[in-house]
């Protein structure tokens, strides 16, 4: 039987350390504080929404809430992200996407200061993940994804590590990332030519390819790690399932996470983290002025 690397216990975790870092800043007369860019009423939004408000609350982060209907246009939303900008009480931006069809998501995105941008979604942030430098912050999922290894003392340096995934939200960013811990990393897709061989040479196995079973049996080892992004709705019982075959893998591999309650529990804290550091660095930069 793997040991499930449950998301839970490292959330606590992390919530216990922002919150002593947002109470510090307390004493000092600044409250880190997020705003949320949402347009109309996803269900899966406002289940994200409820979620970060609760774990707001538990860090000492404030939140804003800038919600829109579905027919807003594109200049009152570019409004929105210039006035959160200039404002230097919010400290981070969250924008959910995606957005309504008829809304460029790239101009929005692209408006958004880097140093407020909370989820990697600007190019300076990108830039900051992709040349390994503090500008911006990471995408929340990935750095989760790194956070749950580490602090599940699941070694990286110098492992082999195969991430199934390019996207810009997990696949590429976190692939740097784990480059970065000195992991050997080897990006694949659901194109990639036997990618179950591809993944079954990894001690470590990343796999964010939005769809379900996309890894099964013959793609894993005994040994391996085994970190589980996805999250889709099972076609006939509708639960949340992942990107792996769980119930086939788990006997197999050494460790792995599970869906719902493995990076997704992650996520949230690692959103907090960025919104307080912000404010560190926005004090810092106020005090050196």
């Amino acid at each position: 039987m793997a040991r499930l690397l449950r998301g839970a216990p490292v959330a606590a975790q992390l919530v216990e350390e922002v919150a002593e870092r947002a109470a510090a800043l307390a004493e000092r007369g600044t409250v880190p504080t997020l705003a949320v860019v949402r347009v109309g009423e996803a269900p899966g939004d406002l289940a994200y929404e409820r979620g970060i408000l609760k774990r707001a609350e538990r860090c000492g982060v404030a939140v804003r809430r800038e919600v829109f209907a579905e027919d807003v246009t594109q200049a009152e939303l570019l409004a929105c992200v210039e006035r959160l900008n200039a404002d230097a009480a919010v400290h981070g931006c969250l924008i959910f996407r995606p957005l309504p069809a008829g809304l460029v998501e790239e101009a929005l995105c692209g408006a958004l200061a880097p140093e407020k941008d909370m989820d990697g979604i600007t190019p300076g942030a990108l830039y900051g993940v992709f040349a390994d430098r503090t500008v911006g912050f990471a995408p929340c999922t990935a750095e989760a994804v790194v956070e749950l290894l580490e602090r599940s003392d699941v070694p990286l340096e110098g492992a082999r590590v195969c991430v199934v995934g390019r996207s810009l939200v997990i696949g590429r960013p976190v692939s740097l990332m784990l480059l970065s811990r000195n992991a050997t990393v080897t990006m694949c897709h659901t194109r990639t030519r036997d990618l179950d061989a591809e993944c079954a040479r990894a001690d470590v196995l990343v796999v964010a390819a939005g769809h379900a079973a996309t890894v099964g049996t013959a793609a894993v080892r005994q040994g391996q790690t085994v970190v589980d992004v996805g999250i889709n709705a099972d076609p006939v019982t509708g639960a949340l399932v992942g990107d792996v075959a769980f119930d086939e893998v788990e006997p197999i591999v050494d460790a792995i996470t599970p869906v719902p309650g493995g990076v997704g529990a992650v996520t949230t804290a690692v959103l907090m983290r960025h919104v307080v550091e912000a404010a560190e660095r926005a004090l810092t930069k106020r005090v050196d002025m």
